[in-house]
């Protein structure tokens, strides 16, 4: 599979995953493992890195693997999430993680529908460019906004292909590829990454097929009935849906067309 390019980032998988959900870290980091991602993206809010035991996430993670994106989870407006997006540059900079340079932004409405606020989303994102972040940013499925976060400097736009932790896949296939009009119009190379609403490896197969470069998903690895051979399965999905996109599907068409040629067809004539 090509190489996805995002700001001064190049990844070897267009599968980025998150960290967050699973029943122990060391469940987490074999699905890591296994899902072939070598970009992880970890809640600077919600999870705490090192928790009431003392135990540390990143303990079990190889931060000489993967590329961390720390993302602003859990905020609902634009100063939250650019404090909190400056929290993991200087975690990760400790770290020396090469993510220390870019943030996964979300800046929520509400925590019913945890759908994006759209102004306070296109102000965090003006914020953080100016501050010399690379932003990969999380919307709805709109193209204006999409198109929006674009001029104010995104590196990425990721829109949702349903609402977080949903599993509902692509619900508006038409509006998703209005943003990739939108959004790669003379510039083809903008990477647009579905993030959210991810519920099986046919989701992820769909929406590569589309045309996005990537797929950013956690739930349905982490709450699946066996995660491991989840996560394999996504990566094959990731892997499949981008070469269909690149292959072409053919015209539907109302009617069949026969898969054999119409010469040469053998006729029988009557005896006599």
């Amino acid at each position: 599979m090509s190489a996805l390019r995002i700001g001064s980032h190049t990844l070897a998988s267009r599968l980025i995953v998150g960290t967050g959900k699973y029943a122990t870290y060391a469940q987490m980091a074999e699905c890591l493992d296994a899902s072939g991602a070598d970009c992880i993206t970890v809640a600077v809010r919600r999870e705490r890195l090192i928790d009431a035991d003392g135990n540390n996430l990143l303990d079990h993670v190889d931060t000489s693997r993967y590329t961390i994106l720390p993302n602003t989870a859990g905020c609902f407006n634009a100063e939250d999430a650019v404090r909190v997006a400056r929290l993991g540059r200087e975690i990760l900079a400790d770290l020396d993680n090469p993510g220390a340079d870019w943030v996964k932004l979300e800046c929520l409405a509400d925590k019913r529908t945890l759908l994006p606020d759209p102004i306070e989303t296109v102000e965090a994102t003006e914020q953080l460019v100016a501050d010399g972040f690379a932003v990969l940013v999380y919307t709805s499925d709109d193209p204006v906004v999409a198109k929006r976060l674009k001029e104010a400097g995104a590196a990425s736009v990721m829109p949702a292909g349903s609402p977080i932790g949903s599993g509902q896949g692509v619900l508006n296939r038409n509006n998703l590829t209005i943003c990739l009009e939108y959004l790669k119009e003379n510039d083809p190379e903008y990477p647009v990454i579905v993030d959210a609403g991810v519920g099986s490896a046919s989701d992820v197969a769909a929406a590569m097929e589309l045309g996005v470069d990537g797929v950013l998903l956690n739930t349905a690895i982490a709450h699946a009935k066996d995660p491991l051979r989840m996560a394999r399965a996504m990566k094959s999905a990731c892997e499949a849906g981008h070469d269909s996109y690149l292959a072409g599907r053919i015209p539907k068409r109302l009617y069949a067309t026969a898969s054999s040629p119409d010469e040469g067809v053998i006729t029988w004539q009557p005896e006599g």
